[in-house]
């Protein structure tokens, strides 16, 4: 997927997590050196990063969310591809991008960042020039987004919460704000722990439409679209392709006949509403049952990728289907 964070709910639950576990965290300061995983490499860091470079929107947002501002050089990867909210573009601040799409090695040296927080297809293509191994070079470790670990492991665990849950603690640790984090991570879980569940003898079957005509691009086995569908008792029926995110083929999807869309809403170019006016006058996809009732919701870019923005998009998504 080219690669969106509900913001405002991000700042509002750190801000509560944070009012939650002021003594905790003064009781509990960090030290270092920590050594966090990072997809199967450690990363030792002697010291809290001071010129951090963040890629994509779900990433930045949860660097803003834990408050990382006075330590971010850069972001990238963000006004090339999506609409920032108010709330992000306040947090975010001052904050240069020092490219829209995807950096190259020559825009990320000239920011000096001691740190960079990418994945695979998220700011970084294996094989490329911009990698762990090429920065690595420069003394600049990289943290990579643990969603997109399948393209370097093809061991890795089918999608679960743990993407975001980790990658969150990671950052936290990484930054000296580790008991900030689990305090967000918990809260996240008392939230999702609470949310009524899809009723039926089966998993409600849920598919997710990002884009393309001729064929559709969706979220597969590894994608935390997988995990955020599971927690509100339904099924993605895409669950059985071996693949993060990725194309699949129309009949595919018709034969097993979705009951519920999830619609990828770019923001632009009629957004969500286009995808499923596209979808009602499909050949196959029309006679579906998600198509025929209308049943969908429309998430963005950042509530789809690991971030923040997942947890009340799963709220949005639970409410959907059980309306």
């Amino acid at each position: 997927m080219k690669t969106k964070p509900n913001l405002t709910f991000s700042c509002r639950s750190w801000l509560a997590a944070c009012g939650l576990s002021v003594l905790s965290l003064a009781a509990h300061a960090q030290t270092f050196p920590v050594t966090v995983d990072s997809c199967g490499e450690n990363l030792t860091f002697a010291a809290p990063p001071k010129a951090a470079l963040i890629h994509d929107i779900n990433m930045t947002d949860m660097a803003l969310s834990l408050g990382l501002q006075s330590q971010m050089a850069g972001v990238s990867g963000i006004t090339g591809w999506y609409k920032m909210s108010p709330e992000f573009k306040q947090a975010l601040g001052n904050i240069k991008e020092i490219a829209p799409k995807q950096p190259s090695l020559e825009n990320i040296l000239a920011l000096k960042p001691d740190f960079f927080f990418a994945g695979w297809n998220y700011g970084m293509a294996v094989g490329g020039e911009v990698t762990p191994t090429t920065l690595k070079k420069y003394k600049i470790p990289t943290l990579v987004l643990s969603e997109s670990c399948i393209h370097v492991d093809k061991a890795r665990p089918p999608a679960s919460m743990e993407l975001l849950y980790a990658d969150y603690l990671k950052l936290g640790t990484i930054f000296g704000k580790e008991a900030q984090a689990k305090a967000q991570i918990a809260q996240w879980k008392q939230r999702l722990a609470a949310l009524p569940k899809a009723t039926g003898k089966e998993p409600l079957r849920m598919f997710l439409f990002d884009s393309g005509e001729d064929k559709p691009f969706t979220a597969g086995k590894f994608a935390i679209p997988t995990a955020m569908m599971a927690a509100v008792g339904g099924r993605n029926i895409m669950d059985d392709v071996d693949a993060s995110w990725g194309t699949v083929a129309w009949e595919a999807v018709a034969a097993r006949n979705p009951e519920f869309l999830v619609l990828l809403d770019y923001q632009n170019d009629g957004g969500a509403d286009k995808l499923l006016q596209f979808l009602q006058k499909h050949p196959l996809m029309q006679h579906t049952t998600a198509v025929k009732n209308k049943r969908f919701v429309a998430l963005r870019y950042e509530e789809l990728t690991p971030g923040p923005a997942n947890v009340a998009a799963i709220e949005k998504m639970a409410r959907a289907v059980n309306r």
